[in-house]
């Protein structure tokens, strides 16, 4: 409605007041990665540039693809036993789907003090690797979309990149060798 007295009432207003946001890649889910790759990697002509692996305290194997135009597609499943994507799974009856939207930040604490200070929910709020530091914006705040707000860190020249094979058979990064299904 315009005119309305609601803060937020013109869209998500994701420059934040200048802020420098970028948009990375989108996320998909599934109860195994294989099965996306068919379409992801086969059909759309994703490459694998090495890396990706376990988040064990979360509960998930992730890896991303890149595209000819630079775009990316992160591809999820849960690991072993993890409850992670239960509530998204009951969501898409079991099949996944799109997961989230990711968009990088210069600076997490100023967009996070602006968001709160709008009245948006956010949750997930995760600084603890100074490599990759990030909040998430609450479905209901934008749509029914999960969005992803994460500020990267520096990465280590000699840190490891694992093959697409080493990051399915579970000795990715963070691995525990379990491999996917």
């Amino acid at each position: 409605m315009l005119g309305s007295p609601h803060p937020r009432s013109c869209a998500l207003d994701l420059e934040l007041d200048g802020l420098d946001v970028s948009f990375d890649h989108t996320a998909v889910a599934a109860p195994r990665i294989r099965d996306l790759l068919p379409i992801y990697r086969d059909l759309l002509g994703g490459r694998h540039g090495g890396g990706g692996g376990d988040n064990r305290t979360v509960g998930y194997r992730t890896l991303q693809l890149t595209y000819a135009n630079g775009g990316k597609v992160e591809l999820m499943e849960p690991l072993a036993g993890s409850t992670f994507f239960d509530s998204f799974f009951e969501l898409t009856r079991g099949r996944g789907g799109v997961h989230h939207l990711n968009f990088h930040v210069r600076d997490l604490g100023a967009a996070v003090a602006r968001l709160a200070a709008r009245g948006y929910r956010l949750h997930g709020l995760n600084t603890a690797d100074p490599r990759w530091r990030e909040v998430f914006l609450h479905p209901k705040e934008a749509h029914g979309v999960l969005i992803q707000l994460a500020q990267p860190g520096p990465r280590l020249s000699d840190e490891p990149r694992p093959s697409l094979e080493e990051v399915l058979s579970g000795h990715g990064r963070n691995g525990d060798g379990v491999p996917s299904p």
